[in-house]
């Protein structure tokens, strides 16, 4: 359906709209546990000036518990297979309230360790990443994250669905600032920026995927019924494929083309595992090749202004400009979104 409308955006502080997705939430079911995570995930995506990761998931959220496939009262259940591992089992929950749960318990081992890893299983999946990997490295921690999705996406040189987006995400610590912070799906493009323009009508850039037929294809409707395509070929399809492995059979979670069968066409959001991998870079140390070898910190900062030096952006810097000014500005919704979400209020 395309979204058109000749009304004015909506104006609203984050205040305003994480109470308003909080409301919608707590209207359609969703446990009051489970509705402050869900619902700040959503306002970060529009306050970092990310529209598909933002309000817009809000439909396919409440799409998903009306459907039945959220355990609207779900209770994460935390364990320690190993001295470095923390397995949670999030009850068929949306991932918020499990990544809660097992966050402690992550960042305190690898304090302890040097490196911890924990795993998210039976998670509801629907939005960025990028909250995980910022929350554990404003502890001083590098991090890593990474889950499977749907069965959206073709291995390079095939032409039918079988990996999700299937994104990575990375944390960096950086002193008296935000976090160095990545993102990114190995397909070519973000599912929710598919979705966006589909909605709005707009044709995709070419090589974002292929029709049912295998055709090359720019229409979003198109891909939608066919497969996107990962990034840089034969390089994102590997990277997807290791995603497969590490949020899925390693964990002992679903595969993303076992995540859609269990849709069961029914187009709700993903259901599966999550890895994430916590690193004090303060414990390996630097080899000393003489003594005044800098700190891992003063290494990073230094190749980080090497970059910003020659006029590069660092990933990240663009969403923290953004924040900075919907913090003070709030930010503003296309009214027919706006109206679509109203709408799912009970």
């Amino acid at each position: 359906m395309t979204q058109t409308t000749d009304k004015a955006p909506v104006h609203m502080s984050l205040d305003e709209l994480r109470d308003f997705a909080s409301r919608i939430l707590l209207e359609n079911g969703l446990s009051a546990a489970q509705v402050p995570g869900v619902a700040e995930t959503l306002v970060a995506g529009e306050r970092d000036g990310c529209g598909a990761h933002g309000i817009y998931r809000l439909l396919s959220a409440v799409r998903s518990i009306r459907l039945g496939k959220i355990n609207r009262h779900a209770v994460p259940a935390v364990t320690e297979p190993a001295p470095s591992l923390v397995r949670v089992d999030g009850d068929r929950g949306f991932a918020q309230l499990a990544f809660e749960a097992g966050r402690p318990f992550l960042i305190e081992k690898a304090r302890r360790y040097g490196i911890a890893a924990m795993a998210l299983n039976r998670c509801i999946h629907f939005a960025a990443l990028w909250p995980e990997v910022e929350a554990i490295a404003s502890e001083n921690l590098v991090a890593i994250a990474m889950t499977s999705n749907h069965a959206w996406v073709a291995p390079a040189g095939g032409t039918q669905p079988l990996f999700g987006t299937n994104p990575i995400a990375f944390g960096w610590p950086r002193p008296g600032q935000e976090p160095f912070v990545f993102d990114f799906a190995t397909s070519a493009i973000a599912r929710g920026e598919l979705e966006l323009h589909r909605r709005g009508g707009r044709q995709l850039p070419p090589g974002c995927g292929i029709d049912s037929e295998g055709n090359p294809t720019t229409d979003p409707a198109a891909i939608a019924s066919g497969a996107m395509l990962p990034f840089g070929g034969h390089k994102g399809s590997a990277l997807a494929l290791m995603v497969e492995l590490l949020a899925g059979p390693l964990i002992g979670d679903l595969t993303s083309k076992e995540s859609l069968l269990m849709d069961d066409g029914a187009g709700a959001a993903p259901i599966g595992g999550e890895l994430i991998l916590a690193i004090d870079h303060s414990r390996f140390g630097s080899p000393r090749f003489n003594d005044d070898a800098p700190s891992s910190t003063d290494q990073a900062e230094a190749l980080f202004q090497q970059i910003i030096g020659q006029g590069a952006r660092l990933p990240s810097q663009r969403r923290y400009i953004a924040r900075k000014k919907s913090l003070a500005e709030g930010v503003h919704i296309p009214a027919a979104l706006y109206e679509e979400l109203a709408g799912l209020s009970r």
